[in-house]
């Protein structure tokens, strides 16, 4: 297999739905894209200070996989978390890992494609999250775009502005150069009333550079 068929592979659920096979039930995939322990300054510059746990924001993890992130985020009191991914396998395993969470509602797992949100009302999230959700999406070169991905990246970004609150704000991590990311945020966020900025995320050091990026109405 190519390397850019084995990318085209990370945005199908099929493939997802393999690897968390092969992972033990009480194991962890992968913790994609930093830690949160590495992402805490971004968070609290961007979430913990603009979205406070006492507000009880609505937060909306796109793609969540097995990450720790929600668990993380529970245990600061952020109790309104929805992790939607669209492998039926690692929600399955994450609602269970989680039961009691699930039963109290602080958190809950829902199988969706984050290209279709249609179960999420417009306007009613305070945070979105995406930590390599965008990136699975995206293969080619950003000079040459392939329209594949064009399509899924654009259904998905056109979802998740949509279902932000007038005052939410869109938070995603990625590994991409920033001429890459930026290339596809702008080409569906242009001529909109959404600004985008992006912070170098440094923390726990390595040769890869990491970028969060900010997505609000301007």
């Amino acid at each position: 297999m190519s390397s850019q068929e084995e990318l085209r592979q990370l945005s199908r659920p099929e493939y997802w739905d393999g690897k968390y096979t092969d992972t033990a039930e009480d194991a962890q995939l992968h913790e994609w894209f930093r830690t949160f322990n590495e992402l805490k300054r971004f968070l609290d510059k961007n979430l913990f200070q603009v979205h406070p746990p006492e507000n009880n924001p609505r937060i909306l993890h796109l793609g969540s996989g097995d990450s720790t992130i929600p668990y993380d985020l529970s245990e600061l009191g952020y109790k309104n978390q929805l992790c939607v991914d669209f492998s039926p396998v690692i929600v399955d395993r994450m609602t269970k890992r989680h039961s009691k969470a699930v039963e109290e509602g602080s958190m809950e797992w829902r199988w969706m494609d984050v290209r279709d949100m249609s179960e999420i009302p417009s306007g009613s999230i305070d945070v979105a999250f995406d930590k390599g959700t965008l990136d699975a999406m995206i293969h080619g070169t950003p000079w040459t775009i392939p329209d594949e991905v064009q399509e899924n990246t654009g259904r998905y970004v056109r979802e998740a502005l949509r279902v932000l609150k007038p005052d939410g704000h869109f938070l995603l991590i990625t590994h991409r150069p920033v001429h890459w990311y930026s290339r596809v945020l702008d080409l569906h966020c242009k001529d909109t009333e959404w600004k985008m900025r992006y912070e170098l995320l440094n923390e726990g050091g390595g040769v890869v550079q990491y970028h969060g990026y900010i997505l609000q109405r301007g």
